[in-house]
């Protein structure tokens, strides 16, 4: 519900864009400094853990479509001329000709400044020609259809492992608002994938629903692992001897274990071999590893390795693996 404060703070300037700004825009602004002013990164602070609580007030309304325009009404209205004057004469003129040629309704401002509920209750609640007729925008607020209003949703981040993600995971979320919440995250998420909590924002007037939490996850990187849809990706390092001759190697898997597999002679480097249904599992189904064979060439050579080179060399002959690439390259 509207309420005074919107005719007092100024949201936009709190988020630091400009009144036009789009929903992406005011998403980034108010994500970076939920970073930066996060209770968990300013223990203590007391400043800080106020601006955190400002920021979400703010992304609140400006986020939501129905919250921003009867915001940024209410906001059009203070800074159109009128002002808040003891004596009475000012505030009345913003509402002087709602109606039609209605009832004219006045305020004074003489003493106590007055609460903006209780003008919008009057004004159109109480039969003041309002369109749309009496009670329309209130008491849901300003602009809006009558009846309890829903709670708005939250957007939140979080960060996991990689092996987390891949396997499943349960966080807890801290919020000053919303207190501690604990969000599954399901198996084979990605980074960057948002998940939405139903019922986790926040909570709306009596007997209406509280909004959703929506999480957006950032999922690490591994040092071994690499992931494509489903798939798991590994490097697979092999000899030139196990590449040329044909060898069993084992392959690392993620949950710790390994797989044999299978390399045939004459193996190049950079052929992928799969592992089926050793990859990201969801439900009843498993993506594949994928091992890409890195033939390693050795640094060092032995005098009897680098003989046994020179021989298979001159055993080779006049063979030219790249005549074919320059074959190509003429077309």
């Amino acid at each position: 519900m509207a309420s005074q404060d919107w005719f007092e703070k100024d949201f936009y300037a709190i988020l630091g864009v400009p009144q036009d700004a789009d929903a992406a825009t005011i998403k980034k602004a108010y994500r970076k400094l939920a970073r930066d002013l996060h209770p968990d990164h300013n223990v203590g602070d007391a400043k800080a853990e106020e601006r955190f609580k400002e920021i979400g007030e703010a992304y609140a309304v400006l986020s939501d479509p129905e919250q921003r325009k009867e915001y940024d009404a209410i906001r059009a209205m203070s800074h159109g001329g009128a002002r808040f004057a003891p004596g009475g004469g000012g505030f009345e003129d913003i509402f002087a000709n709602f109606g039609g040629g209605g009832e004219r309704v006045r305020f004074t401002t003489g003493g106590a400044q007055p609460n903006i509920e209780d003008i919008l209750g009057q004004m159109f609640g109480g039969g003041a020609g309002f369109p749309g007729g009496a009670g329309a925008g209130y008491p849901g607020g300003f602009g809006s259809t009558g009846g309890p209003r829903a709670g708005a949703d939250v957007a939140a981040s979080t960060r996991i492992g990689f092996r987390e993600a891949v396997e499943g995971s349960t966080v807890t979320l801290t919020s000053p608002e919303l207190g501690r919440i604990t969000a599954r995250i399901p198996p084979g998420v990605k980074d960057g994938q948002k998940i939405k909590l139903r019922g986790k924002g926040r909570k709306g007037d009596p007997g209406a629903p509280a909004g959703d939490l929506i999480l957006t996850v950032s999922v690490d990187q591994h040092p071994v692992f690499g992931r494509d849809g489903d798939n798991l990706t590994v490097d697979l390092p092999v000899t030139f001897a196990e590449a040329a001759l044909g060898a069993t190697v084992p392959v690392p898997t993620l949950d710790g274990g390994s797989v044999k597999v299978r390399i045939a002679a004459g193996t190049p480097s950079g052929r992928v071999l799969r592992v089926r249904g050793r990859g990201v599992k969801r439900g009843d189904k498993a993506g594949d590893l994928l091992a890409r064979v890195q033939v390693v060439v050795p640094q060092r050579l032995t005098d009897e390795a680098r003989e046994a080179i020179e021989k298979m060399a001159a055993a080779e002959g006049a063979h030219d693996p790249r005549a074919d690439l320059f074959q190509r390259a003429r077309l």
